[in-house]
């Protein structure tokens, strides 16, 4: 039976090694009709947040339902987006679905499924399993490493194309580093550069 509870704690990290399929032209092209104008026209209210995690809730516990997997549902709204986190005691089988690829491909489901219900953009994070806590992890090496080619005598060392929340991530990660780093590219090629900081 899945348990679905609202939370406002700290949870932590977005996406996989890239962005799913179509991820940024969902975030930037999709224009809202229909009730829920604030989603489309600006920062949705914290009802709306709400009313979205509780959509989300709702679709991923009929999911999981469906594939017969065990899971406990939080919901929690920060910094403009409605978040949903999964989790389960470790013998249950919700590892079949905390793979990156798997994870984000949910996540673009559950985003429609809202955008269906409320007319506008859904900017939803989904955590499955904790993999967005070890894909943060992935992120920091990757940061690390780039920073150690500019030690090395590199002008500057860009990363591989990211969705807009993990480039957000990189660049916390970046700047606690004492570097800075830059968005470039469009679409699915936007990644991020680090230099050295001043």
């Amino acid at each position: 039976m899945t348990d679905i509870q609202h939370t406002d704690a700290e949870f932590v990290a977005e996406t996989s090694a890239a962005s799913a399929p179509g991820e940024e032209a969902v975030n930037e092209s999709l224009t809202g009709t229909g009730t829920a104008t604030s989603f489309a026209a600006g920062e949705p209210t914290a009802a709306e947040l709400e009313d979205e995690g509780d959509i989300a809730a709702d679709y991923i516990e009929e999911f999981l339902d469906i594939c017969d997997i065990d899971g406990d549902i939080d919901i929690a709204t920060r910094n403009g987006r409605a978040y949903l986190s999964v989790h389960a005691s470790e013998d249950a089988n919700l590892r079949l679905l905390s793979k990156p690829d798997t994870v984000n491909a949910l996540q673009e489901l559950t985003r429609l499924a809202v955008q269906s219900k409320t007319g506008g953009l859904s900017r939803l994070i989904l955590d499955i399993g904790g993999s967005r806590e070890a894909r943060q992890g992935e992120l920091a090496t990757l940061v690390d490493r780039a920073i150690a080619r500019i030690e090395e005598g590199a002008a500057q060392a860009a990363l591989p194309p990211m969705s807009s929340y993990e480039r957000k991530l990189v660049h916390d990660i970046v700047a606690e580093r004492g570097y800075v780093s830059n968005s470039e590219g469009e679409g699915r090629d936007r990644h991020t550069v680090i230099t050295p900081g001043a």
